[in-house]
């Protein structure tokens, strides 16, 4: 799945628990209660209170002797205790008001004996609801198979329910689906049945399984081998979002069975599960599309299945719509039959075994266009009014396709390709087998109005989707904390085949600056691991982020450099076969890769280093003569002493490369295994300068302590000696030191001070970046007269540059991918007399009524110009509603949102792409106390929920950091810039 800014959803739910002083909950004697049905011993999990059941007795006999010496012991006592209580009321009748309406007044020494019992006695009773059972018996503590005092939750029906773990228990697994659906477009609703083939792989009664906002209306359930439905009793716990099918008699090992379930259910109104997209037609008429987005967890909520990735099965699906609709799905269509009048049902043939976040379904008003390669019909479909902006997805799909299969040896193993544009996507795309779904603006090209960017992007995205055909859908990750094994190897293959198909896109750039900017995510103490343990729904959510895909993508970069292509795609082949149409974790990749380096280097132990810590390594290199010692660290912006994580025990293994001045045609590169704290390399000959990292096909970042200043001299004598991603990697490498403290930011500046020479993208984009965060930073926090200083160097710097673009669209993809930043930057910024131009251009545009034709690369200067005025705001608004390119929209919608008119504030799923990106973009500038606690106060009133998730602790993390810049650089920089 390519992440994307999400729009609304509703807020969570909160979770009350009852206290220890509120009403005690119901007690269930399963001894007792024989009809209940009994959890199995490794089926206990501790729920929140205000859903469970206090169950006593689940033992397979009564209680034993330990039992009741305990009760007996706390009987006694309890007894003693209401003794001695009755005797102090019958003693305190004497304190008692008397005849004549006085009171008489006990004596001190009466209070405090009263009051030293009274405290005695409740300590007792505390000790007694506090220590284990066993203490009161002769045997004392030992380790025993107590059950008694455990805690399950309870169905809606007030029912136990017999299972308490959030992951699906593993005694019945799912074999085939048989799914039927009819979706109205009119009532935006849907009905459905499903027969789920299972196969029982230990002796259970029960089969539990997913389902979320369904409402069921029958269930049922047979063998395989027989005729006669059985009676089954469903349970239902919204809490984990599961059902519980419980069966008459114990289900047999080895027997396959039928669950038959009935429900209906509303279309979606957010974009998850079976949702309702509204749009206009040509004739601007209010239409209905229909489309689904399982990935992580809502399959669940358009039809009852076994929603873990691990779970793979057949599917077979029926469609029911109206027959001026088009139904899609996963495989090809089988049969088109009428039901009713204008009802037909379209059945597509069974699927390959794949994972329920990977079933999809469409039905809407669709045309399409279509190419065929290598047995397999690749098609294009959009709504009516868009389909003439598809062809440039169909090609670029098609030859992307035929790439994919060449590499990686294996064939696309579907009939059908189709390639899905939806007029409202949360995400970028969507993987779903032979259904990839799309957001407008990354499928649809129009040569008019598109811009290098979005073309870039456009390929980008469909080159992510169908790697994804091979690595997350042919072989899945076995549950979400090895998500990078999908999203980092989608990520990897998207730029390393745009790299080899499209080299005129400099896709390699973009994948630099990603890499920067995961990198900042990743050095805080907020980071995690690329594989990480999770188990909640918003823990889930969270792992969709820049670390799973840009940092798992980098390091499998780093090991292909390291091994070679060669073989490392061999170990890709093996992994692919020996694990297709299954599932797999981190270490199955490194086994594959093992079996190629046949004992030469293990894989796996290298790897494990960077994908199970967080963080990654700072390398500070020292030059002595012919020697270079280097020494690694974590590289770690730490915030408050008391949270620091301990760094002691962190080692990676890392693949250096560097290149010195001695570098040649035949032997440029060269490459030491850094596998401990330090190391010296001795080189066979003194060098005039060394730069490690080459191309910065590593993920860490290096230190070159005295040797910054040789790389500055080179840069400013010769920066052409040195290639345009690594001079990118030194001005990211430096700025990040300066804010560690490791060097003065006066050398990062003296460091760019090159720049009025340098003409490459790379360099200038993440020069530009850096210091657009200290100007951001300034300006957040009232320092106008500094900022206006970091501005006029900035100017200094790209002053030139700004002034040599044209107002055109002229030039290589990568000219005017920077004309277009160059020139957005100088117009929000209002320097170079750059939004004189816009402004002109912006109003004879308006003069045409937006007929005019504006650079396609430029659209987005132009407008966040003419949207600071009042006419041209509501202009681009009017336009906006009126344009048919998605492209042209998308760059309206970024301008209009420019404007400082503050609109309204919308909550999205906790823990999504989205509101990640919120939270961040929104805080980021912030540098003061003030800000902090406004901040961390905000996310505490809001939930328990939302202040404890990783990318508010990101946020609070960064703004600490922001804090401890300005007081570590704000007096130097007031003095020297």
């Amino acid at each position: 799945m390519e992440p994307f800014p999400s729009d609304q959803i509703q807020l969570p739910r909160n979770m009350i628990e009852n206290s220890m002083f509120e009403e005690e909950p119901d007690v269930v004697d399963l001894a007792k209660e024989p009809c209940l049905h009994p959890l199995e011993p490794d089926e206990v999990e501790y729920e929140p209170r205000s859903s469970r059941l206090l169950v006593r007795g689940l033992g397979e006999h009564e209680m034993d002797d330990d039992e009741e010496d305990y009760e007996s012991s706390a009987k006694l006592l309890g007894m003693s205790f209401i003794n001695r209580s009755s005797g102090l009321r019958n003693n305190m009748a004497g304190y008692r008001q008397s005849p004549d309406g006085s009171c008489s007044v006990p004596s001190t020494r009466t209070m405090v004996v009263c009051t030293v019992v009274l405290v005695i006695a409740i300590s007792v009773i505390m000790v007694i609801y506090l220590l284990p059972k066993c203490t009161f018996t002769k045997e004392g503590c030992h380790k025993k198979n107590r059950t008694m005092e455990l805690i399950y939750p309870l169905a809606t029906n007030g029912k136990l329910f017999p299972w308490a773990k959030m992951r699906l228990p593993s005694d019945v697994v799912p074999l085939h689906y048989d799914l039927e659906l009819q979706p109205n477009l009119t009532t935006l609703k849907f009905s459905g049945s499903v027969k789920i083939v299972v196969n029982v792989l230990q002796v259970t009664r029960k089969i539990v399984l997913h389902s979320s906002g369904l409402n069921i209306t029958k269930a049922s359930l047979t063998s395989t081998g027989g005729s006669q439905a059985k009676p089954v009793e469903l349970l239902e716990y919204p809490l984990h979002d599961q059902i519980a099918v419980m069966a008459p008699e114990a289900l047999l090992v080895g027997q396959n069975y039928i669950v038959y379930i009935e429900y209906s259910s509303n279309l979606s109104d957010t974009y998850y599960g079976f949702y309702k997209i509204s749009y206009k037609d040509e004739n601007s008429k209010q239409r209905w599309f229909a489309a689904t987005q399982f990935e992580p967890l809502a399959a669940r909520s358009a039809f009852p299945c076994f929603d873990e990735p691990a779970l793979k099965a057949t599917f077979l699906i029926k469609i029911k719509r109206d027959e001026k609709l088009t139904a899609l799905s996963n495989m090809p269509k089988k049969a088109t039959t009428p039901v009713t009048n204008g009802i037909v049902q379209d059945e597509f043939f069974v699927s390959l075994k794949m994972s329920t976040y990977l079933v999809a379904f469409v039905v809407a008003d669709l045309k399409n266009i279509s190419k065929e390669t290598n047995g397999s019909l690749v098609s294009v479909y959009a709504i009516p009014q868009h389909i003439n902006q598809v062809e440039y997805a169909l090609n670029t799909a098609v030859k992307l396709l035929e790439f994919y299969q060449k590499y990686f040896l294996i064939n696309y193993p579907l009939e059908k390709l189709d390639l899905v544009a939806i007029p409202d996507f949360q995400s970028g795309a969507m993987e779903n087998w032979g259904l990839v779904t799309f957001r407008e603006t990354t499928l649809l090209y129009d040569s008019k109005t598109s811009s290098a960017r979005d073309k870039k992007l456009i390929t980008a995205v469909i080159a992510h989707e169908l790697a994804h055909q091979w690595f997350g859908n042919l072989v899945t990750m076995e549950w979400w904390n090895d998500l990078w094994l999908n999203e980092g190897f989608a990520t990897f293959m998207e730029y390393f085949a745009m790299e080899e198909i499209f080299p005129e896109l400099h896709s390699d750039e973009d994948f630099l600056n990603l890499i920067f900017k995961a990198m900042m995510k990743d050095s805080m103490n907020s980071s995690h691991p690329v594989s990480s343990a999770v188990q909640s729904s918003e823990q889930i959510e969270e792992m969709f982020d820049a670390l799973s895909y840009i940092k798992g993508a980098s390091l499998l970069l780093m090991l292909k450099h390291y091994l070679t292509k060669d073989v490392f795609q061999a170990g890709i082949e093996v992994y692919l076969h020996n694990h297709d149409y299954r599932s797999a974790q981190s270490d199955d990749l490194w086994d594959s890769m093992n079996e190629i380096t046949n004992g030469t280097l293990d894989v796996k132990k290298l790897m494990k280093t960077w994908i199970l810590n967080k963080g990654f390594p700072l390398v500070t290199v020292v030059r002595t003569g012919k020697n270079i010692s280097i020494q690694q660290e974590k590289f770690l912006y730490r915030v408050e002493p008391e949270n620091w994580t301990s760094d002691a025990s962190y080692l990676w293994h890392i693949p250096l490369t560097y290149m010195t001045n001695r570098c040649n045609f035949t032997h440029c590169i060269n490459a030491y295994l850094l596998d401990q704290k330090s190391a010296v390399i001795e080189l066979p000959e003194e060098v005039e300068w060394i730069k490690f990292n080459v191309d910065m096909n590593g993920y860490y970042v290096v230190h070159y302590a005295e040797d910054w200043k040789t790389l500055i001299d080179l840069l400013k004598k010769n920066h052409t000696a040195l290639s345009a991603k690594d001079r990118a990697n030194l001005i990211n490498n430096i700025f990040n030191l300066a804010s560690l403290g490791k060097e003065p930011l006066e050398k990062a500046f003296e460091l760019i001070d090159y720049l009025t020479e340098e003409s490459s993208t790379a360099p200038l984009t993440q020069a530009l970046f850096q210091l657009s965060l200290i100007y951001n930073l300034l300006e957040k926090k009232g320092e106008q007269q500094l900022a206006a200083r970091v501005m006029y160097r900035i100017e200094y710097l790209l002053g030139n540059k700004i002034d040599q673009q044209h107002w055109t669209d002229n030039g290589t993809l990568s000219e005017r991918e920077l004309r277009s930043i160059l020139l957005a930057f100088a117009c929000t910024h209002g320097i170079r007399q750059c939004r004189t131009a816009a402004t002109e251009m912006f109003e004879k545009w308006m003069k045409s009524n937006g007929t005019m034709s504006l650079p396609s690369d430029l659209m987005k200067a132009i407008f966040i110009t003419g949207a600071k005025t009042n006419e041209g705001w509501e202009f681009l608004l009017k336009m906006y509603s009126s344009s048919v390119s998605e492209a042209e929209k998308s760059k309206m919608i970024e301008a209009l949102a420019s404007t400082e008119d503050v609109r309204k504030l919308i909550w999205f799923h906790l823990g999504s792409y989205t509101i990640q990106n919120i939270i961040s973009s929104s805080t980021s500038q912030f540098a003061t106390r003030a800000h902090l606690l406004e901040v961390k106060t905000f996310f505490e009133s809001k939930s328990e929920e939302s202040s404890k998730l990783r990318c508010v602790k990101e946020a609070l993390d960064t703004i600490q950091l922001n804090i401890q810049w300005m007081e570590r650089n704000l007096a130097k920089l007031q003095k020297w810039l």
